[in-house]
């Protein structure tokens, strides 16, 4: 079988939940040999959000290209970016390195609320950095910034912003429905070759901390595994769930825990 290297590019968690610390995590748990690119420095646990330090633009293209110049990465998983010039500094970079199998998590928002994106960078994200990625990954709010419009409130409005997000100019979308006030947590693959549904049931936990940074790092580990984003998501999802599933078998935190992210080992 292919070793898989993986790149994560994202702040941090001290806590261990979520960024860097979730993705090289989830790369681990599998099969993936994880590297890392640190956008920001985050003071965060449970709770929530206590200070960011952004890095320097600079310094980030930097380490994308000790990392790019060195070795081979089959797949990439972007999180946190802060800023728009760090924004412009990603992009620059995979655009030059030509850089494939590219996963974008949106992230704006972290799980207690704190801003993760400022409002300038929304748009260059959406301008600069969405033609380069492969699929990206939005709950309802971020898909709604992209866009400047409402927030979804049903499935038909999902597949709508689904599709919009689709003609931005990314290679699929994967719409993630966590947010609508339903027993099931609907979420909607748009590629250029259709649309797919995935249903998923709650888990009964109050422990979700990361699971966006988890699930688009699984995405990143396993895409290069499978010969489409459908089997992919199927995959990820599955054990997304089976980590949410074990969540409360963690004692992390006295806020939103994390998923247990090597709940097949332990």
């Amino acid at each position: 079988m292919k070793r898989i290297n993986a790149l994560t590019i994202a702040g941090t968690d001290p806590s261990g939940g979520a960024g860097i610390q979730a993705d090289l995590k989830t790369f681990s748990a599998l099969g993936a040999y994880g590297c890392s690119v640190i956008t920001a420095l985050v003071a965060q646990n449970t709770c929530g959000v206590q200070s960011v330090y952004r890095i320097d633009p600079q310094f980030v293209a930097a380490q994308l290209d000790s990392v790019f110049s060195d070795v081979r990465i089959d797949t990439t998983k972007i999180g946190m970016l802060a800023e728009t010039d760090i924004v412009e500094a990603v992009a620059e970079r995979l655009q030059r390195y030509q850089v494939q199998n590219v996963v974008l998590d949106t992230v704006m928002l972290a799980k207690s609320g704190d801003p993760l994106l400022s409002l300038a960078a929304v748009n260059t994200l959406r301008t600069r950095l969405l033609p380069h990625v492969s699929i990206i990954t939005p709950n309802l709010p971020e898909a709604a910034a992209l866009l400047g419009a409402s927030h979804a409130c049903n499935e038909r409005e999902m597949l709508e912003q689904g599709r919009a997000l689709l003609a931005l100019g990314c290679g699929a979308v994967l719409m993630k429905g966590g947010h609508l006030e339903d027993s099931e947590s609907p979420d909607w693959l748009f590629t250029r070759n259709g649309e797919q549904r995935f249903n998923a049931p709650r888990i009964a936990t109050k422990n979700t901390h990361g699971t966006g940074c988890t699930l688009s790092a699984a995405l990143a580990a396993l895409r290069p595994r499978h010969c489409n984003w459908a089997d992919t998501v199927q995959e990820a999802k599955n054990w997304l769930s089976a980590a949410l599933v074990k969540a409360d078998s963690l004692e992390v935190g006295k806020g939103i825990g994390p998923v247990h992210h090597f709940h097949a080992w332990w």
